[in-house]
C-alpha cells in the first residue's frame, strides 16, 4: 500500500488539513472452501432441478464472498465434494489438506409445498467446529436471494460487519455516442443479475436514489427540457412530479425515515435547498445564499444535512442542521469538492474531489481525516453500501468515447472492483438490504 501525506492549501482561519491517499494495496484474505452442495434427492422445480440449483447456489456463494475482497474461495469445482450427512458434520481433515481456513457447507431440498430449503453452515477448519448454521426457505425462482443470504451470513460472522449482498443497485444505463447519450434508469441485484429498465430513455434521467425501504426512487428528468424531480414506485413503475409546476428541481434525496425529500430548486437566479413531504406539499426553503447549493444528503439520524455550495467562490462541502440552521463549511483540502453523501454509520462523508483528476474520498463530518480512495482520471458520484464498508461510484474512461462503468472500493483501501452491467453505467445508488 502506498501512503502519501501532504499538507494542502487552506482557507483563512482553517487548520491545515492532512490529506491521505489510500489507493491500491492488498488486504489480507482468507482461504474459504465452498464445495458443491448436495441434495437429498434430485427433484424438478420451476427453476430447474435441485442438483442444478445446488451448483448455481454454491457458485454464487463463492462469487459473493470473493467480491467482498476478504476471501479467496476454493471451489465449487476442483475440490472434493461431500455427502448430505456431512453438511453438518464435515471431515475436517479433508478440508485442512485442501488448504482452507474456513468451510461453507449446506444442502438444497424441495419441500412438499414447492419451496426450496437452502441450508447454510460455516465451519472453522483449524478448530474443527461449526460456527453458524441457518436455513432459508424461498420460492425456486428466488434461489439467488437464498445464496446471497447465505453469503451475507458467512461474511457477517467472519468480518463482524453487517451483510450487504442481498441488495439491489439502481443506476443510469447509458448507450449511444458521447454527444447523444440515451440514459435510462436500470435496476439489478448486487451481482448484476435480474437486470431491468425502469424508464424508457425518451428523456434524460440522472441521480436516481432509493428510499430507506427500497420501494421508491427519486430522480431527475429533463422531459420537456426542464429539469424536475420525479418520485417512482419501483414495483409498479408509476411516477409523479415531486413538486408540480414549472419550477426547476434536481438533486433529490430521501430523509432517513422516508417521509421527506430534500432537493435543489432554482428560482430568481439562485439555487437553494428545499425540503418537501414525500407525499406532496409545499416545499420549505433551507438555504438562502448567493450561488448554487446542491447535492444534499442527510445524516443517518436525520438531524443534519451535508451539501455542496459555491457560495465562497468554488465548490466546497458544508454541513447544516436539518432545519437549515448552523451552516458550516467542512472542506479545506484544496481543489473542489462535490456530490457528498453521508455514511450509513454516520462516521464519514464520501465525496468527489476535483483537483485535475476526479477522485473519490472520505472525511469525517467535521471535515477531518480526509482520505482519497481512488486515483483514476475521472471517478465521481459516490454511493454507500448499506454497511458503510464500501463506496460505489462511476468511472469515466479517458478518451473520445466517454464510456462509464460502475466500481466499488473498500474504505480501508484496496483496488476498486468493477460491477457488471450490460452497458455503460453512471449515477449509482445502493439499496438497503431486501426484506
Amino acid at each position: 500500500m502506498t501512503v502519501l501525506l501532504s499538507t494542502a492549501a487552506t482557507a483563512q482561519d482553517a487548520p491545515p488539513p492532512l490529506e491521505v491517499d489510500v489507493v491500491g494495496g492488498t488486504n489480507a484474505v482468507t482461504a474459504i472452501a465452498v464445495p458443491l452442495m448436495p441434495t437429498s434427492s434430485i427433484a424438478d422445480t420451476e427453476a430447474g432441478s435441485t442438483a442444478w440449483l445446488a451448483r448455481q447456489i454454491s457458485s454464487l456463494i463463492a462469487s459473493d464472498l470473493r467480491s467482498t475482497g476478504l476471501f479467496t474461495p476454493l471451489g465449487p469445482d476442483g475440490i472434493p465434494g461431500y455427502d448430505y450427512a456431512q453438511a453438518s458434520a464435515p471431515a475436517y481433515a479433508t478440508w485442512r489438506s485442501v488448504g482452507a481456513a474456513q468451510l461453507v457447507t449446506g444442502f438444497v431440498d424441495v419441500n412438499p409445498n414447492g419451496k426450496l430449503t437452502v441450508g447454510c453452515y460455516l465451519h472453522d477448519v483449524a478448530a474443527g467446529r461449526e460456527l453458524i448454521h441457518q436455513g432459508f426457505s424461498v420460492a425456486p425462482a428466488d434461489w439467488r436471494r437464498a445464496a446471497h443470504k447465505c453469503a451475507d451470513t458467512v461474511y457477517s460472522r467472519l468480518s463482524g460487519e453487517s451483510g450487504f449482498l442481498d441488495t439491489r443497485v439502481v443506476y443510469v444505463a447509458e448507450s449511444g455516442p458521447k454527444n447523444r447519450r440515451i440514459k435510462r434508469i436500470a435496476i439489478m441485484d448486487s451481482d448484476g443479475s435480474n437486470h431491468r429498465y425502469l424508464t424508457s430513455g425518451s428523456a434524460t434521467v440522472t441521480t436516481p436514489r432509493f428510499s430507506p425501504r427500497g420501494d421508491k426512487l427519486v430522480y431527475m428528468t429533463t422531459a420537456g427540457r426542464r429539469p424536475r424531480v420525479m418520485i417512482m414506485d419501483v414495483a409498479s413503475g408509476t411516477e409523479r412530479s415531486l413538486v408540480p409546476g414549472l419550477v426547476l428541481t434536481f438533486a433529490p434525496r430521501f430523509s432517513p425515515n422516508g417521509r421527506q425529500v430534500v432537493f435543489s430548486m432554482a428560482a430568481g437566479g439562485n439555487t437553494d435547498l428545499y425540503v418537501v413531504d414525500a407525499d406532496g406539499g409545499i416545499p420549505r426553503r433551507l438555504t438562502d445564499t448567493p450561488g448554487a447549493d446542491t447535492s444534499p444528503s442527510y445524516s443517518p439520524d436525520g438531524s443534519r444535512i451535508v451539501f455542496e455550495s459555491d457560495r465562497g467562490g468554488t465548490q466546497q462541502l458544508y454541513v447544516m442542521n436539518a432545519d437549515g440552521s448552523g451552516q458550516k463549511r467542512i472542506s479545506f483540502g484544496g481543489g473542489r469538492f462535490a456530490s457528498p453523501t453521508w455514511s450509513p454509520r454516520g462516521d464519514l462523508i464520501a465525496f468527489t474531489k476535483i483537483a485535475g483528476q476526479f477522485r473519490i474520498g472520505v472525511m469525517t463530518p467535521s471535515g477531518g481525516a480526509e482520505r482519497l480512495l481512488t486515483d483514476a482520471w475521472q471517478d465521481e458520484e459516490p454511493s454507500w453500501v448499506p454497511n458503510g464498508q464500501f463506496v460505489m461510484f462511476n468511472r469515466i474512461r479517458q478518451g473520445s468515447t466517454g464510456q462509464t462503468s460502475l466500481y466499488a472500493v473498500n474504505i480501508n483501501g484496496g483496488n476498486p472492483r468493477r460491477l457488471p452491467t450490460p452497458q455503460d453505467g453512471s449515477d449509482p445508488s445502493w439499496s438497503p438490504l431486501q426484506r
